[in-house]
């Protein structure tokens, strides 16, 4: 995150970060972390997971719905924000 001010200017967005020691403003990265944990427990050793169960898990992770999506899946969502974000873009030029 070097560059954020120019990516921030590039996409016209504001940039902000989370104070240190302050998990209360990190709430959908801590909530994110607690639902990992089902898979991983706290203190495993990546090196030891194959990139087929990661991406199998990452899967999971994705297909899983969230209320602070308005119970759509991050796959979901994410597409939706890609949909719209090119449909801005090729307005744009």
């Amino acid at each position: 995150m070097a560059c954020h001010p120019e990516l921030a200017r590039r996409l016209k967005i504001d940039i902000w970060f989370c104070d240190p020691h302050a998990p209360w403003q990190r709430g959908s990265n801590e909530n994110t972390n607690g639902l990992l944990r089902q898979f991983m427990p706290k203190g495993t050793d990546l090196s030891d997971a194959s990139q087929t169960w990661l991406n199998d898990v990452a899967r999971l992770m994705n297909g899983r719905p969230r209320k602070t999506l308005g119970w759509k899946t991050p796959a979901e969502a994410m597409a939706e924000e890609l949909h719209d974000f090119s449909s801005t873009v090729a307005l744009d030029l």
